[in-house]
């Protein structure tokens, strides 16, 4: 009887504790739905209907106020990921190379990157050691480039840490190469902090073609920054270790050799003697310079005040003037030869008569392997500049590409036949980046080089220094040869004169040459190469008297006619990527003589190409019309080059 009460009691004992626990869980939720909805009130949150919700959706509220409490009350400071990123193989395109945001119309500032035409494959050869075939195979395209590349990683320092910088790497398009391809963007703050740009979150565009341009786009111009590029690696890729790459001294012997080395030839320096005296005595003096891109200033940035002409024509005045009598002209057109040069000389040094020059540096040895001369253009711009009234001297630089080329064994036969003063860069840099750090590397040509075509800031002073020894050399050891130079014009050419009177045809001076009938090429084209002249770092538009072609009229003729008595003519068209632009046909008397084709090159730019060449002049018909096919796009004609 006693055992059967316990049993009992205990029933009893259990079925109350087991009502007390369901009647206090029943308080708790109501007491915490009523406080969670007040507190939804409070807040103003739009949660949903709490009246109607079931305990599971009720469960998911509860989670998401946790999390937005946690959020709110949470402590700053950097919080380990989730899943922490896997450690990824990788190499530079950019490894702290500067920028510049140059200004643009709407008031933004832009700095672009090429890497279009094998340029990226250039990037990670120079900046990250990259020899392995497969892999710079995949960067030709898009298509590879995806196979490649997990992720891109950027990061930019500029004066304000805060400071928001847009980064755009864009593709170009099969059919639309500059509208067509995808973008892949990412905003970066000037802290020098890297942002990631996981590839497989992007939607590509089915035109995609190849790795086109990088661009910085600042929100105001001219700032200036510090970027790194690197590509990480999916799985299966590897790439080197990134070599580390010590601060350059200036003054080390290694440096004062390497300089030396770009001393390919003294030549006569007379002429230089001359116009150093000159500016000592404080007289007026201009030192000009003519060149491709790398004149230009393209790699120095600030494109004005970094490049080696700016550079050279300082010292020059710091260490032979007095004051304010040393004057600079700087006449580089980026991705143009000497063919070129020779054409535009009288307007872009000259200035139309209004300068004399007393030191001429002429700088093609990088961009005159399209010269359909050979060198015949080249010589005839240096005998024209050395033909001028005031016997100014001129001074022949050789730049080097990244992958130790140039032209200075074509050229500077020209040098050695007129016995000029000779500057080779490659001379100077390329021995030395086969050497290892300690052993008489001064720089690496990540170093030196900006891409694979332009130096970097320190490349440009590098050659400025080169330039700057010449003139040292040639006040140190006094020429003790008269000047020769008129007798040596005289005598016979080391490749070619054909051009050496050559002269600029346009929409300006035509009425005074030949009778021009410009048909349906009555429009003048605005979108023009331009270029930074002198210490401008706004662009001036090269040829901007043009004739311009935008489709057939009605009443109108449909081509445009030259007659002109001449023994030699260069025609000067624009290059252009656009789709609405067309290939045009070249007539001389009737004849088709050439198809010129604005997308050869791809952007804008000034392409020259020789009509003819004769041993006496002769009155001639030029026809320039749109190829069959092509009546509904745009053709630009620039100008003509002619010799008398």
């Amino acid at each position: 009887k006693g055992m059967k009460s316990k049993v009992k009691r205990k029933k009893v004992y259990f079925i109350t504790v087991v009502i007390g626990f369901a009647i206090c869980m029943v308080g708790v939720i109501f007491g915490s739905r009523l406080v969670f909805q007040r507190t939804c009130e409070r807040r103003t949150t739009p949660w949903s209907d709490l009246g109607t919700a079931d305990d599971d959706e009720y469960r998911i509220l509860i989670d998401v106020y946790k999390i937005k409490w946690q959020e709110e009350h949470r402590m700053t400071g950097p919080v380990a990921p989730r899943d922490p990123e896997k450690a990824r193989a990788y190499f530079y395109i950019m490894r702290e190379k500067e920028v510049f945001g140059l200004r643009q119309p709407d008031g933004k500032g832009v700095q672009f990157l090429y890497e279009d035409g094998g340029r990226l494959i250039n990037s990670a050869q120079i900046s990250g050691n990259i020899a392995d075939q497969e892999i710079l195979e995949l960067l030709k395209t898009t298509e590879g480039f995806r196979k490649l590349v997990h992720s891109i990683g950027v990061s930019i320092e500029t004066e304000n840490p805060e400071e928001e910088v847009k980064f755009i790497f864009q593709m170009y398009g099969e059919k639309d190469p500059y509208g067509g391809g995808t973008n892949l963007t990412a905003i970066l703050h000037g802290d020098g902090a890297e942002t990631r740009i996981k590839l497989e979150e992007i939607e590509w565009s089915l035109d995609d073609k190849e790795p086109g341009q990088i661009r910085f786009e600042f929100e105001k111009p001219e700032v200036f920054g510090t970027v790194s590029v690197r590509l990480f690696l999916n799985d299966g890729y590897n790439a080197p270790e990134t070599a580390e790459e010590n601060e350059i001294d200036l003054t080390s012997e290694a440096y004062c050799r390497m300089i030396e080395r770009s001393l390919m030839s003294r030549g006569n320096t007379k002429r230089a003697e001359k116009a150093i005296e000159k500016a000592r005595s404080g007289e007026a003096v201009t030192i000009a310079f003519i060149g491709g891109s790398i004149t230009q200033g393209a790699g120095a940035i600030p494109i004005n005040t970094e490049c080696y002409a700016y550079k050279a024509y300082q010292s020059f005045a710091k260490a032979y003037g007095t004051g304010e009598n040393v004057h600079f002209v700087k006449a580089g057109v980026g991705g143009t030869p000497s063919e070129l040069g020779m054409l535009r000389f009288e307007r872009d040094v000259l200035r139309d008569g209004t300068i004399e020059p007393d030191i001429v540096i002429v700088e093609f040895a990088v961009n005159d392997e399209g010269d359909e001369t050979k060198g015949n253009c080249y010589e005839s711009l240096v005998r024209k500049i050395l033909k001028l009234p005031n016997h100014p001297a001129v001074i022949l630089l050789f730049s080097v590409f990244a992958n130790d080329w140039n032209l200075q064994d074509r050229l500077s036969v020209v040098g050695k036949c007129y016995d000029l003063p000779m500057v080779s860069i490659m001379d100077a840099v390329t021995p030395q980046f086969k050497q290892k750090q300690g052993e008489g590397r001064v720089l690496s040509k990540n170093q030196f080089f900006y891409d694979i075509f332009h130096p970097s800031n320190i490349g440009h002073t590098i050659m400025a220094d080169c330039l700057m020894h010449f003139f040292k050399e040639a006040v140190m050891h006094p020429e003790e040869k008269e000047d020769k130079t008129v007798e040596l014009l005289e005598q016979k050419a080391a490749i070619g004169k054909t051009f050496e009177e050559v002269k600029l045809l346009d929409r300006k001076n035509y009425n005074e040459i030949a009778k021009v009938s410009c048909g349906c090429f009555e429009e003048t084209d605005t979108e023009l190469q331009c270029v930074e002249m002198d210490e401008d770092l706004t662009g001036t538009p090269e040829f901007p008297y043009n004739w311009m072609y935008c489709g057939k009229k009605e009443g109108v003729i449909p081509y445009f006619e030259m007659q002109i008595c001449c023994k030699a003519l260069v025609l000067i068209f624009k290059d252009a990527g656009d789709l609405s632009v067309g290939t045009a046909d070249a007539y001389v008397d009737g004849k088709k003589v050439l198809t010129a084709d604005p997308h050869v090159n791809g952007w804008v730019h000034c392409n020259p190409v020789i009509l003819f060449t004769e041993n006496l002049a002769k009155e001639h018909t030029i026809r320039i019309q749109m190829t069959a096919g092509e009546e509904d796009k745009n053709f630009t004609i620039l100008g003509f080059g002619y010799v008398s």
